[in-house]
């Protein structure tokens, strides 16, 4: 399948941006009005999440996520090819951004940065190592299709990112070997019910993933929360801003708790940009168990 398919993904980032957001349309509309593909995922997650919306809302927002969904997916394509100079027009890395990475690297600290299925994030860590000084480590979790993962590792790491499989994060942040870095966790993914801190995100029981607040806690790693929002249609830039600079002198739970109220802001802002296609509340909360009840 990779010998068939390497040729068009090819051919597609090669195409200028005004013939891509072209095809975007065009996919677009096969998705949403033909297939409906996850359709009904997204407007349940949408209506669960915002009960005060209207149903001409909900499919307002509905109609805006599938148009972006397939922009984001064909703007990962043109990773592959674009020029620095159009990367770094495109996604710019905000001032005060730059000044708090800058700041921690001058310090010689390394930094947790988190951040949700939210804006560009693909392009969002190609930005931060065209820009800043410290080494860029992405935590993520390998795709099932072999083609398609070692497409997405080609994409994330031509700009000098480098990747950290889920499974390897502990051994490898613990391990102390990765000098002066920036650790980037995507922290809105659903973890299983033996990693998972349970609050209310989006008016929904959620499952968070233990390992952001845990690891920043151990290795009293400040944590730098990162927003990518779009200024208009291909065009997006990096906020950021400390979220914890103390993380040992924090509560358990606090620091989870602090990046998904910041997470959930974001969407609520501008929820089109978020992954609502993505089945994010899949599981329900663990019945306590006896000795909790009794706790």
């Amino acid at each position: 399948m990779g010998i068939l398919l390497t040729p068009l993904v090819y051919l597609l980032s090669i195409l200028p941006f005004w013939m891509l957001y072209g095809f975007s349309n065009f996919v677009c509309f096969l998705m949403y009005r033909v297939f409906g593909y996850r359709k009904e995922i997204v407007l349940t997650n949408l209506r669960n999440s915002f009960p005060e919306k209207s149903e001409a809302e909900i499919q307002k927002i509905c109609k805006g996520y599938f148009q972006f969904m397939c922009d984001l997916f064909l703007e990962s394509f043109k990773t592959l090819t674009i020029s620095v100079e159009t990367m770094q027009k495109r996604m710019v890395l905000s001032p005060q951004a730059k000044e708090i990475f800058d700041h921690y690297n001058d310090k010689g600290e390394s930094v947790m940065m988190v951040l949700g299925h939210y804006g560009n994030w693909e392009w969002g860590g190609n930005c931060f190592s065209l820009n800043c000084k410290q080494q860029l480590y992405v935590i993520y979790h390998p795709l099932g299709n072999q083609f398609f993962d070692d497409l997405m590792f080609k994409m994330r790491s031509r700009f000098g990112t480098k990747l950290i499989t889920m499974k390897n994060t502990f051994k490898e942040m613990l391990g102390g070997e990765m000098g002066l870095n920036v650790a980037a966790f995507i922290a809105d993914q659903t973890p299983s019910n033996d990693n998972a801190y349970w609050t209310t995100f989006l008016n929904q029981e959620t499952p968070i993933f233990w390992g952001t607040e845990i690891l920043s806690r151990k290795l009293k790693r400040p944590i730098v929360f990162v927003n990518i929002d779009r200024i208009k249609r291909g065009y997006y830039q990096i906020n950021a801003e400390v979220l914890v600079a103390n993380p040992g002198e924090t509560k358990e739970g606090e620091i989870s708790e602090l990046h998904t109220r910041r997470l959930e802001q974001d969407i609520i802002r501008k929820p089109e940009l978020w992954l609502w296609s993505h089945r994010r509340w899949k599981r329900k909360r663990p019945a306590p168990t006896p000795e909790e009840v009794t706790a």
